[in-house]
């Protein structure tokens, strides 16, 4: 399944997007697609609801798309997983993930403007896989447990300011966490309809201008060891979001850094997970 969330900020309907484009109302199941409804088993029951034509359609035409997923508790992220971005930007290549923590509210729409914090000279891109829990995440005992826990996948834009994120403080946090930082969706695609997230082309452009172009079988740490490497330290719980790092293309690491200006738009795809285009504003 494909799930949607439209509408104002803050006041986003749940939404089920078919195959064949119609939307269909998801409020008879759920008030919202956040971690009390994956922990409850919504999928399940939003399945059945689809299964027996129990929901009624709704017209999204002029209707925001807002995050595919309301509040997430934590937005934990991975820095340097491809060997490409790590090479470009200088870095060792890691022996164990780099973890670091992304303020949740920074947590937007595909399609919201992203704001350019003020000071900043150094907002950056990055076109990510996000992997969204569906059940508590503990102690896994093997990678191969991570399939168990996990509710889908979206398409996430970890947008950083490299000059708060690197010279600013030896924490990556506040490079991370400003304002508006991470547009999240169109959609959250359900595990099942993604039966490889080792096999998905992503892609970033600034201004038309293609930017990055990369493939999720290149990661170092793959989606079901960062799932299972995480558990071990943090407990993950429904709604909870890991970005898992993006390819080589990011300003920090091209000549000359072009990085984003008041009026710029980017867009960014991964295959199957949808498309976002954000406009980038002062704060």
């Amino acid at each position: 399944m494909k799930l949607m969330r439209l509408g104002a900020p803050g006041a986003e309907r749940p939404v089920v997007l078919l195959p064949d484009g119609r939307v269909l109302d998801a409020t008879p199941v759920t008030r919202d697609f956040d971690g009390p409804f994956l922990a409850s088993g919504g999928l399940a029951r939003l399945r059945e609801a689809v299964a027996r034509d129990g929901l009624p359609g709704i017209d999204r035409t002029g209707l925001r798309t807002g995050p595919p997923v309301a509040r997430p508790g934590k937005v934990v992220c991975i820095g340097l997983n491809y060997r490409d971005h790590a090479e470009e930007t200088g870095a060792a290549i890691p022996a164990r993930p780099v973890v670091f923590m992304k303020d949740p509210s920074t947590v937007v729409g595909p399609q919201d403007d992203v704001l350019i914090p003020r000071g900043s000279t150094r907002t950056d891109w990055e076109v990510e896989l996000a992997v969204v829990i569906g059940s508590t995440a503990r102690y896994l005992g093997s990678p191969e447990q991570a399939g168990e826990v996990i509710a889908g996948y979206a398409v996430s834009n970890d947008v950083s300011e490299r000059e708060f994120q690197l010279d600013f403080s030896s924490q990556w946090d506040i490079g991370k966490s400003c304002e508006t930082f991470n547009p999240l969706g169109p959609w959250l695609v359900t595990a099942d309809e993604v039966p490889d997230p080792q096999a998905l082309g992503m892609r970033l452009s600034v201004n038309g201008e293609p930017r990055q172009d990369g493939n999720t079988k290149n990661m170092i740490f793959d989606v079901p060891y960062l799932v299972w490497y995480l558990s071990q330290y943090l407990v993950l719980n429904p709604g909870d979001v890991i970005n898992t790092g993006t390819p080589a293309g990011v300003a920090l690491g091209l000549p000359g850094n072009p990085y984003l200006r008041a009026g710029d738009t980017v867009e960014l795809t991964i295959d199957g997970l949808g498309r976002q285009t954000q406009t980038f504003a002062p704060a």
